[in-house]
């Protein structure tokens, strides 16, 4: 193992480890990497000849704080050194950690429920004595939180009287409600609720997604309950359930189809297993030939389905006790491979789950969003279901990590990543493709639809308050939109949108642009 091959995995580790890049979290992950590899390096025992010397007790303090650099152990030393007094540093430290519990305790029956949930895991972290990593990724916990409150809804109120954003208890006395009667609140909040049955109503409940036509209705619905009022509104409810029935049939059509040709397939298995054993009859011959004889085009359904399905229970009933004997035989070697199994396959899952996650934002990573990008792209050539492409870019934010450094771009990045998940769609899929580079990719929507999404979230993150050390950061991104029945390829949709996000940039940023 080379030197080079050394930092290569140091800095590989550093990474998955979430760690910032600082001389001494370098040194420790190229130690730990050397003394793997089983190379001694010289700067990583001095440490260890430095500790040697010192008294019994000292070792012992050393370990106990884990100190593992050099200047970690100066630092210790020199407080060593200048404490006069062990008992009232001591009792300063657990008077401290009193005082942090007692704040996270305060924290916890305030009137938010994300910062009630934090102070509660914080809290339980510190009665169960933490390391210091797991103090600093709390404390970054608590930086992004911060970075990403959003108090705008208070402006909802506004109407109502004078609001004030630093005492609610101020707020909520100077609301001035009495021009509302009270029956009428009662009617909008029925009106609310009315509306939003309704609109769960439209969801297909085996399609996949709805249309644009069904999502442009509930979107009316939702941000205007009164339209229920409405005469004419009757006709688009009822066209609007239908087409939400039509889409589920078809989707029932298409699943009835596929378990048909499985049944097929899982019929000739099943019945090549049984001949293959010693009780092979007459009776096993007829049953393979009727299933044979069936007509997959001849309009699959459900009875079908139960047919062949009924006739396969048949063949396994009457050769169940010869299956018996076979498993009892070989039931110990199924028992250590079926836990063999469980175990490659908890593996896999968590090997997947690690290979698609970005570390940092939470979204999917460039590797997960090229595989997506092709399912959607077999969908496509197989169904013409039509897809676009968003990708999305921060505005100026080498400046930010200029500015403020490395630990606020990460935050922005952080709240960033939040607020695309909060306005995509569940059918959506979003992610970070490189840098300070997303993108989204949004099933059965066009190029328009594409752009109303990418607005959605351009004033999102306009109006948003990104916060770090107590001081505003102004963000904003550009995005460029592409759909894929314009273009002739995958890569060509990925070129366009990536081209039209290089025109919002060179038009002034903080802005959207697609071929209209």
């Amino acid at each position: 193992m080379t030197v080079q091959g050394i930092i290569k995995r140091a800095m590989k580790r550093l990474e998955l480890e979430g760690k910032i890049l600082t001389p001494d979290a370098y040194a420790e992950a190229f130690c730990k990497e050397a003394n793997k590899a089983g190379v001694k390096v010289e700067d990583c025992s001095h440490l260890q000849k430095m500790t040697e010397g010192l008294s019994k007790d000292l070792q012992k303090d050393l370990a106990t704080f884990r100190i593992k650099t050099i200047n970690e152990l100066v630092r210790f030393l020199s407080s060593k050194l200048s404490r006069s007094n062990p008992t009232q540093c001591a009792d300063l430290l657990e008077a401290q950690t009193t005082l942090t519990k007692r704040i996270l305790q305060v924290v916890e029956v305030l009137h938010n429920k994300e910062a009630a949930e934090l102070a509660h895991k914080s809290l339980d972290l510190i009665t169960h004595a933490p390391s210091a990593t797991q103090l600093n990724q709390f404390r970054q916990l608590w930086v992004n939180f911060l970075t990403t409150y959003d108090d705008s809804f208070l402006q909802k109120l506004q109407q109502f009287g004078a609001i004030d954003s630093e005492d609610l208890k101020k707020s909520i006395t100077n609301l001035n409600l009495s021009h509302v009667s009270k029956p009428e609140l009662v009617e909008q909040m029925s009106m609310k609720k009315i509306a939003a049955l309704l609109v769960s109503s439209f969801v297909p409940s085996i399609a996949s997604s709805a249309n644009d036509k069904i999502a442009s209705l509930s979107a009316r619905i939702k941000k205007d309950p009164a339209l229920l009022k409405s005469a004419n509104i009757a006709g688009e409810i009822k066209s609007t359930i239908a087409l939400r029935i039509a889409l589920d049939k078809k989707s029932v059509k298409e699943m009835v189809q596929a378990l048909d040709g499985v049944v097929d397939k899982l019929s000739l298995r099943l019945i090549s297993m049984i001949e293959s054993s010693d009780a092979s009859n007459a009776d096993i011959q007829k049953i393979k030939r009727e299933l044979e004889s069936y007509n997959q085009d001849s309009g699959a359904n459900f009875k079908i389905a139960h047919k062949k399905l009924y006739t396969i229970a048949v063949a396994l009933e009457e050769n169940t006790q010869i299956l018996s004997r076979d498993l009892k035989d070989h039931s110990g070697e199924i028992s250590k491979m079926s836990q063999k199994i469980r175990t490659l396959e908890a593996e896999l899952e968590k090997t997947k789950k690690e290979s698609k996650e970005d570390f940092l934002t939470k979204l999917y990573n460039k590797r997960a969003l090229d595989e997506l990008l092709e399912i959607k792209e077999a969908e496509f050539q197989r169904y013409e279901r039509n897809y676009s492409i968003v990708m999305f870019d921060i505005d100026f934010f080498k400046k930010v990590n200029d500015t403020f450094g490395h630990d606020a771009g990460d935050a922005v990045l952080a709240a960033f990543a939040k607020i695309l998940k909060e306005e995509s769609r569940t059918v959506d899929v979003v992610g970070r493709f490189g840098g300070e580079e997303f993108l989204a990719i949004l099933s059965d929507t066009d190029s328009k639809g594409g752009f109303i999404f990418a607005e959605k979230v351009r004033k999102h993150v306009q109006k948003a308050r990104f916060m770090y050390n107590k001081e505003r950061i102004q963000v904003t991104a550009s995005a460029g939109i592409s759909d894929r029945k314009k273009h002739v390829s995958l890569q060509a949709t990925v070129n366009s949108a990536d081209e039209y996000l290089y025109k919002a940039k060179h038009e002034g940023r903080n802005r959207a642009e697609y071929q209209k």
